[in-house]
């Protein structure tokens, strides 16, 4: 297996950046990569998950014992063609008085892997050449096969650093300038996690694209390949997990594991050992989900940044009540650090869940490093006596920090000790501490947990438990899921019989009584201020009216829009026989749905209804998949037989930019996945865009209509396959782009267009920051949005009184997958949304019941 060490002298030279932009430049390359990280870290992984599309993984000596790392590494790297290993520290850092264990020379090491190093030369010339003969000569055990030069100030310091290095004999790979967008921000515990960074994606994009330019990546292909063969057994967790336990239960049994912004830390491998013990791992977000998921009968709440977000997590009291409840009735329950906090009576002063007599708070020092502990006493992860190797990284203290033996009537007792003393609370369902462990060098703490799952959820506090829970909840977005033959439908019903295709189609429904043709366009009646259309509310470019008002003159004969699909040909670097000009996207779904006769079509929700509208003339009846919280695309969510897949990005009415990287994932030998564009010209740099990528199978729509304010024209393109664009012009009506449209079609992809669409972008950020902030000081949830939209959670009733009031905002209960909780809310000037704000808050308390 291809193999390679990103490591560097010292923190701070840029190793994740390098090693997570190689990771991503190599993606998108055409290599399957697998990321791993040395040490306990978790949010390196998360920035190589993002850049690779596939669980960031950890390789550590002393979490999961050295006997591991190869069979670690080659399970994680399983399918790929490729491994980038980021170091940590300098390359020689280990635990201290160790000589150097857990080190990144270390692993590099045990797992014969060619080290590539980055160096930030900013402060030095010359003598970077004798740092790095320093780092090749130290231990040549470790082969250091190539530099990376970071953060070279220009042409003529990057000259005098390379022929010093000439005699070290180590070549440099590549010479990477200084570049502060491509920095991720940091806080009190390192880099921000790539979850909570609603530019993350963008920023990967730009880091790809500079790594990619910046250094030899053919060259760092054949350094991966040079790495000699690796013998052994890839990790396996059904094997690692058989001798600790001799039943899985043909039942499984769901353990409901804490996840979204506020819980990030946790390792790939818990969940897959805890899957082949029989258990169903689901993740809820403890700071929108109001329930546990049905059924549940463990707890699993890992690390993670409560504290960053203790006002919103306090503020969810159902599921604090619910979680308080069931530790209450004994579910077993794990927390670890961040866990921990969330388990004490309050965190900095807010309310947490009250299943601990302890309270959390910030400290200004940091509690940080290995440890080896022992159970004074048995509990739920370890017998007496039990030894586990962790790590803690924190800043925050519980007081108390464990409880004593005159505290044995709370039935609570201490969960470790070590060296720096006992800490932590445990019992036989629950366990409490800052001690992160890796279940994968400890497979009986995992086997433990899930044999205490399967007694609880046989017991009978179990069984009135589950039944109390057991039913269709609604989810964080306020909707139902139902399963229709394998799909996911939403709560609103959309169903109807299935139309054979070349059927006779259906009457449409009026656009009073279907839903999936109400339009924002209704909303804005006259009086009222609106943000219920997406379009811009702008004066047009006056190069735009020109050519509008210039079309006049070509009225008079039948349109042609052949200039107009050579113009966008040229904007987006494509033959132009991938190009079809198109009356707008509604056209372009009209078109799609007759092209070919598609057996499992399947339409990605909430989105635009006009996929639906259009599919369901032509005798379709689709199947939807409803996006969970937080809206995010899971390509594994989508059925693999389904050969036609519609997905919005950014999507209306959420918001969302889905990663380049998903929509990726979703394309199959024999399926179209058609992404609408629609506003992605309103996203800064259009990051996550596959106009351009030309991908076989994919189809990409674009339209004119809202950064431009040109609704009544009906512009718009797509881009695909030559013979897929060849399907769709065989149903288009002659002569259906107007002369207008063509005009602005070829106007609107000019230089002059994109640089005023770019400025355009900006604003937009701009001016949705102003109602975001507002949103939030009002404490209503929306969803961050890369669009000229956001989709704001303000409650029933909320909608009606914004009308009344004067407000036109667009209702979402329309859309699958939502309710009348939420309403979208176009993006408008600084004054108009201050307005707004003002207004909804006087709306928020009459709703109020």
């Amino acid at each position: 297996m291809p193999r390679l060490v990103v490591a560097a002298p010292a923190s701070g030279h840029g190793k994740t950046t390098i090693a997570t932009g190689l990771m991503a430049a190599l993606s998108r390359s055409g290599h399957r990569v697998s990321g791993h990280k040395v040490g306990p870290d978790y949010i390196d992984p998360g920035y190589h998950e993002l850049a690779t599309g596939l669980p960031g993984r950890n390789l550590d000596p002393h979490l999961a014992g050295e006997e591991r790392l190869l069979p670690l590494l080659l399970h994680g790297a399983a399918g790929s063609d490729l491994a980038v290993v980021e170091g940590v520290m300098g390359l020689h850092d280990g635990m201290l008085g160790t000589d150097g264990y857990a080190s990144t020379a270390h692993v590099a090491r045990a797992t014969h892997s060619p080290v590539v190093l980055v160096v930030d030369v900013s402060s030095a010339s010359r003598s970077i050449a004798a740092l790095v003969h320093g780092m090749v000569t130290f231990d040549t055990s470790v082969r250091v096969a190539g530099v990376i030069l970071n953060k070279v100030g220009s042409t003529r310091h990057a000259d005098e650093v390379v022929r010093a290095l000439e005699g070290t004999g180590v070549p440099v790979l590549g010479i990477v300038h200084r570049d502060d967008g491509v920095v991720a921000p940091s806080r009190h515990l390192g880099l921000v996690p790539a979850e909570e960074r609603d530019d993350a994606v963008a920023a990967l994009d730009r880091l790809a694209a500079r790594v990619a330019k910046a250094v030899d990546l053919e060259e760092v292909v054949r350094i991966a390949q040079s790495a000699p063969p690796l013998t052994g057994e890839a990790w396996d967790p059904v094997a690692e997990t058989a001798p600790h336990t001799t039943v899985v239960p043909s039942q499984r049994r769901v353990v409901a594991v804490a996840g979204g912004r506020s819980f990030t830390f946790r390792y790939a491998e818990t969940a897959e050992l805890l899957d082949a013990l029989g258990c169903d791992v689901r993740v809820f977000d403890p700071l929108h989900d109001e329930a546990l998921p049905e059924g549940t009968s463990g707890l699993y709440l890992g690390g993670g940044f409560p504290e960053v977000h203790a006002a919103t997590i306090s503020a969810n009291e159902p599921l604090r009540h619910a979680i308080a409840d069931a530790v209450a009735a004994g579910v077993p329950t794990v927390a670890e650090c961040a866990g921990l906090l969330y388990l004490c009576r309050t965190l900095d002063g807010a309310p947490m869940v009250g299943a601990l007599p302890a309270d959390a708070a910030m400290t200004p020092r940091l509690t940080l490093g290995y440890r080896t502990a022992v159970a004074p006493e048995e509990h739920l992860l370890a017998p007496a006596g039990g030894r586990v190797t962790g790590h803690e990284f924190h800043r925050t203290h519980v007081t108390p920090a464990h409880l004593g033996p005159d505290d044995a009537a709370s039935g609570l007792s201490v969960a470790w000790t070590s060296a720096h003393g006992p800490a932590g609370f445990a019992s036989p369902t629950l366990h409490a501490s800052y001690l992160h462990t890796h279940w994968a060098g400890h497979p009986r703490m995992a086997a433990r947990f899930a044999a205490a799952v399967t007694r609880w959820s046989s017991s009978p506090d179990g069984e009135r438990q589950r039944a109390r829970t057991d039913v269709s909840r609604p989810l964080g977005n306020g909707s139902v899921h139902v399963e229709v033959h394998g799909s996911v439908e939403s709560g609103l019903d959309t169903r109807r019989p299935f139309v054979p295709h070349g059927a006779a189609a259906r009457p449409a429904k009026s656009r009073a009584t279907d839903p999936l043709r109400h339009h924002g366009d209704v909303e804005a009646t006259d009086g009222l201020v609106d943000l219920a259309v997406n379009v811009h509310d702008g004066p047009r470019p006056p190069w735009l009216d020109d050519a509008l008002r210039g079309a006049l003159e070509h009225v008079g004969r039948y349109p042609d829009a052949r200039e107009a699909e050579a113009a966008v040909a040229h904007r987006h670097t494509r033959p132009v026989e991938e190009v079809l000009a198109t009356a707008g996207a509604a056209e372009a779904f009209t078109l799609l749905a007759r092209a070919r006769p598609w057996q499992h079509p399947v339409v990605v929700h909430p989105q635009f209804t006009e996929p639906d509208v259009a599919l369901r003339q032509a005798g379709y009846e689709p199947r939807h998949v409803l996006l969970g919280h937080d809206f995010a695309l899971e390509p594994d969510a989508v059925p693999d037989a389904a050969d036609l897949v519609v997905v919005g990005n950014p999507t209306n009415p959420t918001g969302v930019l889905h990663p380049a990287w998903a929509l990726r994932a979703l394309v199959r030998p024999g399926r179209v996945v058609v992404v609408d564009e629609a506003f992605m010209d309103a996203v800064p740099g259009e990051s996550a865009s596959l106009a351009d990528a030309r991908l076989p199978g994919v189809l990409v729509l674009r339209s004119l209509t809202k950064l431009w304010s040109i609704p009544g024209v009906r512009a718009g393109y797509a881009l695909g396959d030559a013979d897929l664009v060849a399907d769709l012009r065989a149903q288009q009506p002659p002569w259906s782009v107007s002369s207008h449209a063509t005009a602005a079609i070829v106007a609107c992809t000019s230089d002059d267009a994109r640089a005023e669409a770019a400025r355009r972008a900006s604003q937009v950020a701009q001016h949705r920051a102003v109602l975001t902030d507002g949103l939030d000081a009002l404490g209503v949830r929306h969803l961050p949005s890369a669009a000229p939209f956001v989709l704001a959670e303000v409650g029933t009733g909320v909608h009606g009184a914004l009308r009344s009031a004067g407000w036109a905002v667009r209702r979402a209960d329309t859309f699958p997958g939502l309710d009348d909780r939420w309403v979208r809310l176009a993006v408008r000037a600084p004054d108009v949304a201050r307005r707004f704000l003002a207004a909804l808050e006087i709306a928020l308390q009459e709703a109020r019941p």
